[in-house]
């Protein structure tokens, strides 16, 4: 196939903010987590999908299956959908006491 780029899991975009290996990381429609850290607008590499340990709205249990959306005001995983963008599901079960502050969540690879 003469058009075919690449497999896609993982891409090279602009950070949007300052971030740290592991943190998530919003452009426009696209998820992912930085593999490396970045200083605003430099380029970094991210994963698309893959399953992340993520920090999480505190307070709110998940449930295995929970639709996942990524909090871009608060650079956090949440279950509430209102404005945020929706970037896969939880894996795992975690309660809703203050200290459970990390979900794991598979990506879906779009937004």
């Amino acid at each position: 196939m003469k058009n075919y780029v690449q497999p896609g899991r993982t891409i090279t975009l602009a950070a949007p903010y300052a971030v740290a290996s592991g943190d998530g990381l919003l452009v426009g429609a696209i998820f992912g987590i930085a593999t490396a850290s970045a200083i605003l607008a430099e380029q970094v590499e991210a994963c698309l999908v893959g399953v992340f340990d993520l920090k999480k709205t505190a307070s709110q249990a998940w449930s295995v299956g929970d639709k996942i959306y990524w909090d871009n005001t608060n650079k956090e995983a949440t279950k509430t959908v209102g404005t945020n963008t929706l970037i896969g599901a939880a894996v795992e079960a975690v309660g809703n006491g203050a200290g459970e502050t990390i979900g794991r969540v598979r990506l879906n690879g779009t937004a």
